[in-house]
């Protein structure tokens, strides 16, 4: 089995390995034949060599006879206090040969050299899943069992992970160490600041390899994603309604729930969501952090300078599939699609008259209350419209915006008067073929009044121009 095959050179027949020392030879064989002759009395874990077992018996009597002279640190075993040492000498002698990355364990150079070979020996038993390291697969199994072994002592929250702790525990400290240097904003992560960073950078590291759009976070990656492989994992437990983004289910729950527990402090006002508790509060303070490049304009909120912007580009993507108009925003379409649906979501509770956009309703309901919240500055006369205020507020500047010598002192007249500049006739007759540029004088040769089918106008701003004189 093994033989004295140079002076002072001891060699294991089995695996070719050579030894100094007789007896390192021979604690060498115990291990390869599995025999473990030493057992512990306390809880009969039995070892193959007494110095492994005089190690272990000092998790049972607590001894650490091994002490770092640098800050005091005891340790039950020589090795770890060597390796303990290492991180005040900065040594690291185990190097790789494929990246030259340098480790102080030769355990952590094996755990690294997996990334180059791709081996992963570990394997879950339950789901076969594979991992490089014993520690992930341990950490793993907690998946499985539901085991979260590391409590929060403040509030009793119990995680799978030590790092889920650290983080969890500056929730009660509310520690901020991480600071960015550019605009001194703090963060109690590392990583919520190398994420904050790329909004001074630009950086954004992260592609979608099916329409190369980049973001500055890998989840935000993944949830893009997930517009092209139509995944929506996840489920609203009340309605079954899915969703491809968590934070979007979160916010759904909350209209079952009715929940509003974002409160304004001046007013009272509350919220479901907090990012709509921030934007209401600047009405509050005036304040406008979103400016646009092009004209230093600036805005409350994020997505009207996004449609801002589109002033200055022309961008227009939200096309209407009944008649093709494009506007700039989402929102617009949505209410200008109740032109062809005829939907009318909006009720009054006064008279059950209907609207098809928010804000009329708004407008109507000041009909009942009397409330006219919109006050001239040189007069003190009161509005219930906004639009009012401003044809208003014409007769105190004088202002009567024409193309021609002509002037109005509301925008429908302007519009009507422009038709005879161009010739434009936008009334047709409905007994017969012919085209007029004003609604009256025509049809009194068939109806002896003064009404004209709007219906027949198909230009939809038209027919706006006509109803509002």
């Amino acid at each position: 089995m093994r033989a004295q095959i140079e002076e002072n050179t001891y060699h294991c027949s089995t695996c070719d390995k050579d030894f100094t020392q007789n007896i390192d030879l021979k604690n060498h064989m115990k291990t390869g034949i599995g025999v473990k002759l030493h057992q512990c009395r306390q809880c009969d874990k039995s070892f193959s060599q007494t110095n492994n077992l005089k190690i272990h018996q000092r998790i049972h009597t607590g001894e650490k006879p091994y002490q770092c002279s640098q800050c005091k640190k005891a340790f039950s075993d020589k090795t770890n206090l060597i390796t303990h040492q290492r991180i005040n000498t900065g040594e690291k002698p185990y190097q790789c040969r494929q990246c030259d990355k340098a480790f102080s364990q030769s355990t952590s150079l094996k755990a690294h050299m997996r990334i180059h070979t791709g081996e992963k020996p570990h394997q879950c038993r339950q789901c076969d899943k594979t991992f490089s390291q014993i520690t992930y697969l341990k950490t793993h199994m907690r998946i499985h069992t539901g085991e979260k072994p590391h409590q929060c002592i403040q509030c009793d929250k119990s995680f799978s992970k030590t790092n889920y702790l650290k983080k969890h525990m500056i929730t009660h400290t509310g520690e901020k160490p991480y600071q960015c240097s550019q605009c001194n904003k703090a963060f109690s992560h590392n990583t919520h600041l190398k994420t904050h960073m790329r909004t001074h950078t630009g950086e954004k590291p992260y592609q979608c390899n099916q329409c190369n759009k980049v973001f500055t976070q890998k989840k935000t990656l993944k949830t893009h994603q997930r517009i092209h492989t139509g995944e929506k994992p996840y489920q609203c437990s009340q309605c079954n309604k899915v969703f491809s983004d968590k934070i979007i289910l979160i916010k759904h729950q909350i209209i079952h729930t009715g929940e509003k527990p974002y409160q304004c402090s001046q007013c009272d006002k509350v919220f479901s969501h907090n990012a709509h508790l921030k934007s209401h509060t600047r009405k509050h303070t005036g304040e406008k952090p979103y400016q646009c490049s092009q004209c230093n304009k600036a805005f409350s909120q994020s997505t009207i300078l996004k449609s801002h912007m589109r002033t200055h580009t022309g961008e227009k993507p939200y096309q209407c599939n009944q008649c093709n108009k494009v506007l700039t925003q989402k929102s617009p379409l949505k209410i200008h699609l109740r032109i062809h649906t005829g939907e009318k979501p909006y009720k009054c509770s006064q008279c059950n008259k209907a609207f098809s956009h928010k804000n009329s309703l708004i407008r109507h309901h000041r009909l009942h209350t009397g409330e006219k919240p919109y006050h001239c500055s040189q007069c003190n006369k009161a509005f219930s419209d906004k639009n009012n205020l401003k044809s208003h507020m014409k007769t105190h500047t004088g202002e009567k915006p024409c193309q021609c010598d002509k002037a109005f002192s509301h925008s429908p007249h302007l519009k009507i008067h422009m038709i005879k500049h161009t010739g434009e006739k936008i009334c047709q007759c409905s007994q017969g073929n012919r085209s007029f540029s004003q609604k009256k004088i025509h049809m009194r040769t068939h109806s002896g009044d003064n009404h004209i089918n709007t219906a027949n106008i198909t230009n939809p701003s038209h027919k706006n121009i006509l109803k509002s004189i």
